[in-house]
This record gives C-alpha cells, structure tokens and sequence, in this order.
C-alpha cells in the first residue's frame, strides 16, 4: 500500500483485504458486499483513458468497444493526431459531433498527467472536471482506478445507489448527496467500499434477471 500526502493507493488484492477488514469492523451492514470478491480493476493513466471515457459516454458496452476500435484503427488515441484532425476526420473515426469537440478540446487541455497524479483528490477533480464532456463521475472513476485512489465514492454512480438501496433495506435509491453522506463514515476506504457495491449490485441484477 502506498501513503502519501495525497493519500492511500490501492495497489494489491492484500490492499483490497486490508480495507475490507476496517470496513466491515467499521459498518458491518456491508458484510454482504464485504464477502463478495472485490476486483482491484487498475486502468492505466493517461490521456487515453480519459479520451477512451469520453468515447463510451451513453453508448453500450459493445458500441463503445466498436467505437473505441474505429479510432485507434484510425490513430485517434493521442493528444497531438487528435488535435490536429479536423471535425470531418474525427466523426469518419467514430466520434459524434459533440465527442469530436470533447475529445480537441481534452487534447487541448495539455494536461501533465505525470504531475497529476501527485495533486490531492480534489484538486484532480477540479481540473479534470474543467475540460467539457468530464463531469464528476468520469473525474471519480479515473481517481478510483486509473490512480488507485482508495477512498474515492462516485456516489452519482446509478449501480451504486441501487447497490445501496438493496443492501440497507432502503424504500428508495439514494440521491448522491445522500450515498456521499451515507459514505463519509466509510472513510478513508470509500474506493473499497465502492468496489464492494459495485459487486453487489451484479449479483442483485442477477439475481432479478432470473425470477
């Protein structure tokens, strides 16, 4: 486990068992989600991974892939082919209208991601969040693990909010105000915690899908 000013990284399965551990100690209604296993799910950093994001937006997991396939074919996946192509060449790669304009103006960004990834949580948030077509969440899942940030809740995640209606028994799914407080005591292994629902949440979709 690596601790450094901008907090704990999760790097290994033992780190995952170790969060686990203090979590199900600290709130033991997640013992359910706790028992489930937990994938540590590291993504690589990088302007890629963003641009890779951005691409998915509101499409399927198969489109996405397909979509995503098209614009590595066509060398769409770095800062400098993507700055220089023109609208016409971006959407003839698989971009839309809008993605095309999302993915130069992230290519515009210049964003060092070697220095990012030594800057607090919020301050990351704060600056992915500044390119249009990055909102929270997508600045979130790339704290979660693309940085291995462990106490990171994307509590505006929508399998999340289910997860946790199942879990505490709730009559309603939890806005994301009300999942981030629910997540507070949950601290500093919310990233863990996220995990375990996520893993919940597929085994209640299943578990529905067959009744």
């Amino acid at each position: 486990m690596t601790a450094c000013t901008t907090g704990r990284v999760l790097e290994t399965e033992a780190d995952l068992a170790e969060g686990a551990a203090w979590l199900r100690a600290s709130d033991p209604r997640l013992t359910p989600a706790l028992a489930l296993p937990l994938p540590l799910r590291r993504r690589p950093e990088g302007f890629r991974e963003l641009l890779w994001a951005i691409t998915g937006q509101q499409l399927s997991t198969a489109s996405a892939a397909a979509c995503w396939a098209r614009i590595e074919a066509a060398g769409f996946d770095a800062p400098g082919p993507v700055a220089a192509g023109s609208k016409d060449e971006l959407r003839a790669a698989g971009f839309s209208r809008q993605k095309a304009r999302y993915a130069q103006a992230l290519a515009a960004a210049e964003i060092d991601y070697d220095a990012l990834g030594a800057l607090p949580d919020a301050e990351i948030i704060a600056i992915l969040t500044a390119v249009p077509g990055i909102g929270r969440w997508t600045a979130e899942i790339y704290l979660g693990f693309s940085l291995g940030r462990a106490d990171v809740l994307p509590a505006g995640d929508l399998a999340l909010q289910e997860a946790a209606r199942h879990l505490f028994g709730l009559d309603d799914r939890p806005r994301e105000a009300e999942l981030a407080q629910i997540a507070v005591a949950w601290s500093p292994w919310r990233g863990v915690a996220a995990r375990a629902l996520w893993a919940y949440y597929r085994v209640v979709t299943n578990r529905e899908g067959t009744r």
